[in-house]
Parts: C-alpha cells; structure tokens; sequence
C-alpha cells in the first residue's frame, strides 16, 4: 500500500510539472511585447471612425481658428 501511495504521488507530481510548463509557455506567448507599454493590440473587425464632417463640426472649427 505504501508503495503504490509513493507511486501515485510521483505521477501527480510529474503531471503537474509538465502543466505547469505547458501553461507558462502559453503564457509567454500571449503576453503583449515590452515595448508596447501594456497597451493591448488587436484587430477588430469594425472600422474605427474618429471624424465625421457634420454641420456641427464645421461650425466648432470655424470658431476655433
């Protein structure tokens, strides 16, 4: 009994290890580039529109110069 005890503990052990590896080396790989400066890049499907020419834009523009 004592040795299949020893020899279920030295399995578990060994699996977790390799777990351990599989999840750190997932880990490195997904973590974003240092000089990224913890902003997250993607690629989103929609288009990002920052400006629309509306009435109201001309208007603010107009008045800011």
């Amino acid at each position: 009994m004592e040795q299949s005890r020893r020899g279920f503990l030295k399995t578990l052990a060994a699996g977790s290890a390799a777990a351990a590896a599989t999840t750190a080396s997932a880990v490195a790989k997904t973590a974003p580039p240092a000089a990224s400066n913890g902003v997250v890049v993607g690629h989103s499907p929609k288009k990002e529109i920052l400006y629309k020419k509306t009435r109201a834009w001309e208007a603010y523009y107009k008045a800011a110069r």
